[in-house]
């Protein structure tokens, strides 16, 4: 993914000096670059003068191309509406050089999205069959490749953990409370696992859209006053200690009681009495 993302980020830097065309057919779609239509519409037309000569017929065909089924037609209109449009042009030889060197950097970005996609596939793959998956992606949030990476860093050892709140700072979602003197200070943590806290940010995100008991919780810090990273590293907090809980239970989520609010502590006699009552002779 890394070689993909350097690869990518030459490309689109070669494309913004001379064309500009085809990173604006692409700028609000998903994956810009990476999209199998984009990289087969750069290799059949490297240089603007070459897309400006492409019809709508054969933009559908280059569509169908790449595994496109629905909205052909729809597609191939705004994608030649787009590059038909009006753009500062290098002069033809220029542009045919920086058309040669666009085709260089395409085969490099072609080789690292094979790559990538491979070796995704590969890590579902062995990661489905161990025993642990099933319950690890009964996790909003988690699919396949995050909960790889999450089992990846915490390990099947269960006895590695003594409970959740160690599972948490290692996580780096648990705050540090640091107490001197009159000042008490919550912060989080800085230490941690990297790779872990990162994957759980993109957990906590997914989680969102994925769990109402999740959004809900989110929101309630958000009432409370935190920004929004901070509500959601909470709710990584709430998710990973949920997991913790799975795994040791060997069963699988139930939002039904993760997604349950908390309990307000139970009202002991004395808290029903005041102050006045309190410094009442009588009492």
């Amino acid at each position: 993914m890394w070689e993909r993302t350097c690869a990518h980020n030459k490309l689109h830097s070669l494309l913004r000096g001379y064309y500009p065309s085809l990173l604006a057919a692409f700028a609000t779609k998903r994956g810009g670059l990476l999209r199998p239509e984009a990289r087969a519409l750069l290799a059949a037309a490297p240089t603007p003068r070459a897309a400006a000569n492409l019809t709508t017929t054969k933009l559908r065909a280059l569509l169908a191309d790449t595994g496109r089924q629905r909205g052909l037609d729809t597609e191939a209109a705004r994608l030649h509406s787009v590059l038909h449009g009006e753009y500062v042009h290098h002069p033809p030889m220029v542009e045919d050089a920086f058309g040669i060197q666009a085709l260089a950097l395409l085969r490099q970005l072609d080789v690292a999205c094979a790559n990538a996609e491979h070796l995704a596939a590969a890590a579902v793959a062995h990661f489905e069959k161990h025993p642990d998956a099933e319950i690890i992606t009964s996790l909003p949030g988690l699919g396949s490749l995050t909960g790889a990476r999450v089992l990846a860093e915490i390990g099947d050892d269960r006895s590695r953990f003594a409970d959740a709140r160690s599972l948490k700072a290692y996580a780096a979602s648990a705050p540090v409370t640091r107490a001197s003197g009159k000042s008490l200070t919550v912060m989080h943590r800085r230490v941690k696992n990297q790779r872990l806290a990162a994957v759980g940010y993109v957990w906590a995100f997914a989680a969102l859209t994925a769990s109402p008991g999740a959004r809900a919780h989110y929101d309630r810090r958000r009432t409370a006053g935190d920004r929004h990273t901070a509500a959601q590293r909470n709710l990584f907090n709430r998710l990973i200690g949920c997991l913790h809980h799975c795994l040791d239970a060997r069963q699988t989520y139930n939002e039904n009681t993760a997604s349950r609010p908390p309990r307000p502590p139970p009202r002991r006699p004395l808290d029903n009495l005041s102050a006045w009552d309190v410094l009442s002779p009588n009492t």
